[in-house]
């Protein structure tokens, strides 16, 4: 029994893999649109400094937007910064540290952006990790669901004010959330969302990825009962060659080089959704929905379903220590 727990969410994960490589290899990257000057608006893109999150940063910033890209590794944030201003960006460029397995430095973060006055018209959840070995956060939350999840949920909640004030009906703020085709497969256990019954890298991934579509969701649904000109959206990004796959086993490495060379999305392409959904006009005051290959999909069934979602909110709150209010 033990055995076939381990052994389902890889099955899972590597047919949702084949599928979307073969979506991938009959249908182009979408091009991005000509998207509208971005003056005078403010963006945090988490994982900024690196892969999607690098190219969503520098793409923001081309457009005349004021980015602060957030992480964990100064050195990179800062390299990053530098190379967004060589390239000549309209939009100021800075970095914030931010690392998403420690609650006390989500907090933290939030306290010097807000020390800054500036407004946030855009928050992008982009970092993740995925198929780490089994982990803890500093707060005793597994990895993924800790860092990919849990973090995000705590970022956004405490950024809420920001954005509420920054929106206007005509012209809303936007909560852009990174998923992936994987929510499909994910299991959301509410007995043990932590999977310390059974362990599972790839398991865990996918219930990461889950919970960030119940999350936005169930964000949405919020904002509109409140009448708040913020917008909630979340996107897949495709299978695309970054640093995410530096942690398959090295069969799967070896054998994912040849693969992502021909089929797999670059880190722009991948990136391109994310930026359609925080910047594009017709999706003015647009929220709670999924996107890919910039265009508007379904989710997984699950998360249409109230209960999951008020549930997982409901939990989520106990666990970072907010008020479910």
């Amino acid at each position: 029994m033990w055995l076939l727990s381990f052994i389902l969410p890889i099955l899972r994960l590597y047919l949702v893999g084949v599928k979307v490589l073969l979506y991938q290899l009959f249908n182009k990257s979408f091009t991005l649109p000509v998207l509208p000057k971005q003056n005078g608006r403010v963006a945090i893109v988490t994982g900024g400094a690196r892969g999607m999150g690098y190219e969503t940063a520098r793409h923001l910033a081309s457009l005349g937007m004021h980015v602060v890209i957030a992480g964990n590794s100064e050195e990179e944030g800062l390299q990053a910064v530098k190379k967004i201003h060589e390239e000549g960006s309209e939009g100021k460029v800075e970095f914030l540290i931010l690392d998403l397995c420690s609650l006390k430095s989500v907090r933290q973060f939030v306290q010097r952006f807000k020390a800054r006055a500036l407004p946030l018209h855009v928050l992008v959840n982009n970092a993740g990790i995925m198929l780490v070995p089994e982990g803890k956060t500093e707060d005793g939350f597994e990895l993924h669901f800790g860092l990919n999840y849990l973090g995000h949920f705590l970022l956004t909640n405490l950024l809420l004010d920001k954005l509420q004030r920054s929106g206007r009906h005509d012209a809303c703020s936007r909560v852009v959330t990174m998923s992936s085709a994987t929510h499909h497969v994910g299991r959301l256990n509410m007995e043990d969302l932590q999977g310390r019954s059974c362990y599972s890298a790839h398991g865990a991934y996918s219930q990461s990825k889950l919970a960030l579509v119940l999350f936005t969701y169930h964000l949405q649904e919020r904002l509109t009962a409140a009448g708040l000109p913020v917008t909630s959206n979340a996107v897949d990004p495709g299978m695309v060659d970054t640093d995410l796959y530096n942690n398959l086993c090295i069969p799967a490495q070896a054998a994912k080089k040849p693969v992502a060379k021909m089929l797999f999305r670059t880190p722009a392409e991948g990136a391109s959704t994310a930026i359609l959904a925080a910047t594009a006009s017709q999706l003015e005051g647009v929220g709670g929905c999924y996107f890919y290959n910039g265009e508007r999909t379904e989710s997984a069934d699950i998360t249409y379903d109230h209960n999951v979602r008020a549930e997982l909110w409901k939990q989520s709150c106990a666990l970072v220590g907010l008020q479910e209010a």
